[in-house]
Formats: structure tokens, sequence, C-alpha cells
């Protein structure tokens, strides 16, 4: 699933929060959108996921605009993920990750067997069958976002936009999520905080500074410690693990 925005610009009461954005995911990309607090990132995702309506451009999912798509086309090409977990009913969690199947039913159609064994089966895969009869909301918030990942899983999407879906998780469950992410090996577009996660697991970033994308490329390019610098304010030492290979940037006090 390839995942295009063309000259993306949106307003909240007359002031632009984004504007004129551009960026593609090629099929299977691991894309992360980052940036200091307020600089964009969870608006651009909320216009892909259709939360809200652009002010001007377009996003396009295989060359197609989304504006032209149901909903319910939509959410068979696209799962999201965001980082508020809270669900206002008492719900189990298998009846959560249930919730992934409604693209793909008509209103009002029961469970099939089969429903039911992707619902399973999402479970396993993130470790929660177990808990599949808990209470949603006595859970942390780390099986919680396991929960909806799983849901996001058994909507059997081939694209999955994840609005910064480890914040405020300890880094354990950061890591167990980004790792099994991965191993799905679907595009995903993601909104991340924390740079270090981000190099770790994205192919690539598209750096957001006042609601524009100030710069773009590989992890390797783009986390400089002049860059996180000039975006964030901050001194750092940014250098190549010697085990992983990656970048990993150590954050120096004033």
């Amino acid at each position: 699933m390839k995942l295009q925005i063309e000259a993306l610009s949106y307003a909240y009461g007359g002031k632009n929060a984004v504007e004129n954005v551009n960026l593609h995911v090629e099929q299977g990309e691991f894309v992360g959108v980052i940036g200091p607090n307020g600089s964009g990132k969870s608006t651009i995702l909320k216009n892909v996921y259709r939360a809200l309506t652009p002010k001007q451009g377009k996003v396009l999912l295989e060359a197609q605009p989304i504006s032209t798509m149901s909903h319910r086309e939509t959410a068979l090409k696209m799962a999201v993920v965001g980082q508020e977990n809270d669900v206002p009913f008492d719900f189990t969690v298998e009846e959560i990750v249930a919730m992934g199947r409604s693209p793909h039913k008509r209103l009002f159609d029961p469970d099939t067997d089969h429903d039911r064994q992707i619902v399973r089966h999402a479970l396993e895969h993130m470790g929660m069958e177990t808990m599949a009869k808990r209470n949603y909301r006595h859970l942390s918030g780390g099986e919680r976002q396991r929960v909806l990942i799983a849901r996001a899983i058994a909507q059997e999407s081939d694209l999955l936009i994840l609005d910064e879906p480890t914040n405020h998780l300890d880094v354990g469950c950061q890591m167990q999520i980004f790792d099994f992410i991965k191993r799905l090996k679907v595009t995903v577009l993601s909104a991340i905080h924390d740079l270090n996660m981000a190099a770790l697991y994205c192919d690539r970033l598209y750096v957001m500074k006042q609601g524009q994308i100030c710069m773009s490329g590989t992890p390797e390019e783009v986390l400089t410690a002049s860059n996180i610098f000039d975006v964030y304010g901050v001194r750092c030492t940014a250098e190549k693990h010697p085990q992983t290979g990656k970048i990993h940037i150590t954050y120096l006090p004033a």
C-alpha cells in the first residue's frame, strides 16, 4: 500500500497548523514523522485517517484520493493506532479486538468463525490471548496499547497509521510494540516522540518544525547533532551504535 500526501495544509481557527506538506510512504516502508510538540505531526496523521479534512492538498492511497472513498473503503486499506487508549464503556479485550472486523461486515452482521479465528490470532500475536476475557479498562497502559494494535491487526489492512503509539509507555513496552509492528512487514507511517526509537525502527524520517517539513531522509542523514539542535534546541551527540549499527543520541545538559 503506497501513501502519498501532496501539498497538504490544515488550519485551526484560521491559523495554519500544517502548511504545504508533501511526503510519501512506499510499500513496506516504516516512515516516521518527528518534531517538537505542536509542530503538526498529529495534525498530518489526522488528515490521513480522515479525522480532519484538509484545507488544501490531498491524500492518496495507491494513487486514489481518499476523499473519493467511503469510510468503509478507507478502513479496509488503513488501520489507526493513536496515543489515546481510553474506552468510555466496559468491553472485554476480545470485544475491543473484534471491532477491527467491522469494515469487513455489514451492519448487524454477526461474528463468524472466521472473524473469531482472526481475533484469536491477533491476540496471540500480541501475547494477549490469556487476557481475552479481561475488562479492557482494568489493563495497564502497555497492555491496552497491545490490545489496540491487535485490533488493527484484526482489521487486516495493509497500511498502519500510528500516532505516537508508545507515548507514556516504559522503554520495555515501547520496544515490544515497535518490534512487533516491524515484524508485520506492512506499510507504516508513525509520529514518534523518541528520537532513539525513530533511529532504531524507521527506514526514513520527515522532520516537522512550525507546521512544515524542514528536512527528510534516512535516520543517519537526519539525526545529526546539528540538525537536532536546530529543530529542538538541544545539544547532543549522535553516533552509530557499535551493536545495532543505528544512530544513537546522547543528550547533553545545558
